[in-house]
């Protein structure tokens, strides 16, 4: 019943299936840095050529050539940037919808986990990978070419062009060093901060009813500047390394200025050469200027990609088999033991017990009982569980839960609705089917209640059905668990919320499901509507103490005079 696996979908196959975009890149950028050439032709030959001969046809001839060339290389560079576009918007929909699955499994599994983050991971490489950063290092092949052409210039002007090329390749390296952690401890502890405010902004109600925003206040500032001092010292690192890199640059104009100067004055170098020089010795060394510019991007990235490819690494994608037919509803538990972290004891302990098809079942039991985990482990969504839970003879865990889904019903004791029209949450936020989403809201007696509100069933209940009341929250939520007439109904505390009428139109429900012969399991604290089950079971202690018959687990009504029967020992469960 883990979530962890061997991945089906690893990241590197998949980045491996974009080889024909990066090689289009690759070429295209090849093309743009060698029209690069043609802003220094151009200007060696108007200084060396026009100027000397002082004819226009020869300016006018050189200009229209350079002309069509520039244009070449911004087509060039058009395209490349085009199709790493289009790349990213491919690379989203093949991984968007594997992260979707992978982060909600791993928040199910880890209530630490953050889908938000995932999301946020995906979006950081993309957009890396359709950026300006990832031109630097396409580029950066190109400069022992321009590196070439100086040397042809001139060899001196070329060992000054490479010795700054060196000192900016050894400045990425001290940058990798410094920068890499501090970075990734920044960007980890921001993100972290907009998960824990984002996560208890959702409670904005007992948050001000309470008085609690003081506190959470102080809370929320101790981790802020937390962040910020990580973040400072990050950016500190990252603005010095750059400052330096700044510095190497402008020295490095000014001196191949100055050593052309020289090589002008000796007679060695023309001054169209040595201002044509200087240009490419700019545009040589730019590219790992831009690698050491954008090397905080490329590491964000580069932690983005580690922590996909790790989330995609744990949670399994698929492998799962589909229902050959539907599902009977029979249950069979087998040293079921369920865990929570940071409790050295198991909440469950060795559970073995036989449902069959088309029983009802209440659950009773004291409060921190287990009672709660076990339907969690019964509808397969309790991580640290052990032993086996069958339905039908098949482990839960090996059914696909997207077609298990619609044959089973789910009612937690936290109810969440969701941002959509009564109808919609109905359905489970898929297509809603009219006739099915009225007969569950009429079996759980809301249908009336429904049309008289604004818009019937399309009515919006806004965010986690915050225009509902309490009792109309639990019953829609009890219409979603009976939507499309399903094969398991587990429902917990059901009837918490819900008035006389409510309690009337479960007790219709439960019977018309155990007409049906519907399997059922119903957890509640009111012996009353245990009275409807066909099996009883009390848990104390995360242990079955009694399973059976109502008349056998539970106590006996009273007699006409408010005692007991003569000879009755039965304690209350």
């Amino acid at each position: 019943m883990s979530f962890v696996g061997r991945a089906q979908h690893r990241l590197g196959p998949l980045l491996w299936s974009f080889r024909r975009e990066f090689i289009a890149v690759g070429l295209f950028s090849g093309v743009a840095n060698l029209l690069l050439l043609a802003p220094t032709v151009y200007m060696l030959q108007v200084y060396d050529r026009v100027l000397v001969s002082r004819s226009e046809l020869t300016l006018l001839a050189v200009s229209l050539v350079a002309l069509f060339l520039f244009g070449a290389g911004a087509f060039a560079e058009g395209v490349r940037t085009r199709v790493l576009v289009r790349a990213g918007v491919r690379l989203d929909r093949q991984l968007g919808t594997r992260t979707f699955d992978a982060s909600f499994a791993a928040s199910l599994a880890d209530g630490r986990s953050s889908p938000g983050r995932a999301f946020a991971d995906l979006l950081q490489v993309r957009q890396f990978l359709t950026g300006n950063g990832i031109f630097a290092f396409f580029d950066v092949p190109w400069v022992p070419i321009y590196l070439a052409v100086i040397f042809i210039l001139h060899p001196m002007l070329g060992w000054v062009s490479l010795f700054f090329a060196a000192v900016q390749v050894v400045l990425a390296r001290v940058a990798h060093g410094r920068t890499a952690r501090p970075t990734e401890a920044a960007a980890r502890a921001g993100t972290d901060v907009h998960l824990y405010l984002q996560g208890k902004l959702r409670s904005a109600e007992t948050l001000e009813a309470m008085g609690m925003l003081g506190g959470l206040r102080q809370r929320w500032q101790a981790r802020q500047a937390a962040a910020l001092a990580r973040q400072s010292a990050a950016q500190d690192t990252t603005q010095r390394v750059t400052s330096v890199s700044k510095f190497i640059r402008y020295s490095q104009q000014s001196l191949t200025l100055a050593a052309g100067a020289l090589l002008v004055i000796d007679g060695q170098l023309s001054a169209g050469a040595m201002i044509a020089a200087n240009v490419l010795m700019t545009r040589a060394l730019a590219p790992i200027d831009a690698v050491v510019g954008n090397w905080r991007s490329f590491l964000a990235a580069r932690a983005a990609f580690d922590r996909l490819r790790a989330l995609l690494e744990a949670v399994p994608a698929g492998g799962q088999a589909a229902p050959a037919a539907r599902p009977a509803g029979a249950l069979r538990l087998r040293g079921l033991v369920a865990r929570a972290e940071g409790r050295a004891e198991p909440i469950l302990r060795g559970i073995d017990l036989d449902i069959d098809a088309g029983q009802t079942v209440v659950v009773l039991g004291p409060s921190g009982s287990g009672k709660s985990t076990l339907v969690r482990c019964l509808v397969g969504i309790w991580p640290q569980a052990e032993g086996e839970v069958l339905l039908d003879g098949v482990p839960l865990a090996h059914w696909s839960r997207e077609a298990l889904g619609p044959h089973i019903g789910y009612l937690p004791q936290d109810i969440e609705l969701f941002d959509g029209t009564i109808a919609e949450n109905v359905a489970r936020m898929a297509e809603p089917d009219s006739p099915k989403v009225i007969a569950a809201a009429r079996a759980t007696g809301l249908h009336e209640a429904i049309l008289r509100m604004p818009r019937g069933y399309d009515t919006p209940i806004g965010e986690a059905g915050g225009l509902l009341s309490g009792g109309q929250r639990q019953r829609l939520a009890l219409a979603r668990a009976l939507y499309g007439d399903p094969s398991l109904v587990v429902l917990d505390e059901p009837n918490a919320n819900l008035d006389d009428a409510g309690e009337a139109a479960l007790a219709a429900t439960l019977g018309a499901l155990r007409r049906q012969g519907r399997t059922v399991l119903l957890i509640t604290h009111r012996l009353p509507a245990a009275q409807l089950a066909d099996r009883v079971l009390l848990l104390r202690d995360g242990r079955v103490a009694a399973f059976g018959p109502p008349a056998e687990v539970l106590p006996p009504a009273p007699s006409p005079t408010g005692g007991r029967p003569a000879g009755d020992t039965a304690q209350p469960a």
